[in-house]
């Protein structure tokens, strides 16, 4: 198993091996899941967000239901506040996915359901990080939540 260092600080993740797969254990799911590259990158910024933003578990929801249109959506990552209301939305890509125009249209519907005020969108390596009302200004990093 060969993933790539990332540009997030380094996560102590809990991997296994069973038979020829790899498995991470999520915190906030409880369970393993497969290690797929992009669950390698969403295991890492749920790492950054508990270990250095001191963001509550309770606050992180992994693989977040949203209903879009009428149809079920999930997102990688939202954060909410103490009110179950989405502060912060995160899309999580594999590391070898651009963050082009296209992955940002994909996702922008969570956005206007959600009406979180951020909005993070990675592949580990590069990250674009907005705030919803003004999505013309990029911020440098996550502010606190």
């Amino acid at each position: 198993m060969s993933y790539p260092s990332l540009n997030l600080p380094s996560a102590s993740l809990k991997l296994s091996k069973e038979k020829d797969e790899f498995f991470v254990w999520c915190v906030i799911r409880r369970k393993k899941l497969l290690l797929t590259p992009e669950e390698w990158v969403r295991q890492h910024v749920i790492h950054y967000l508990i270990y250095h933003k001191n963001t509550p578990i309770e606050r992180i929801n992994s693989e977040h239901l949203l209903k879009i249109n009428g149809q079920n959506r999930r997102c990688d990552v939202v954060i909410v506040d103490s009110y179950g209301k989405a502060k912060l939305i995160i899309e999580c890509k594999a590391p070898e996915i651009s963050l082009d125009e296209k992955v940002f249209l994909q996702t922008s519907n969570y956005i206007q359901e959600s009406k979180a005020a951020y909005f993070w969108m990675t592949n580990g390596l590069n990250h674009v990080i907005v705030e919803c009302m003004n999505p013309d200004v990029f911020l440098e990093e996550l502010p606190d939540l």
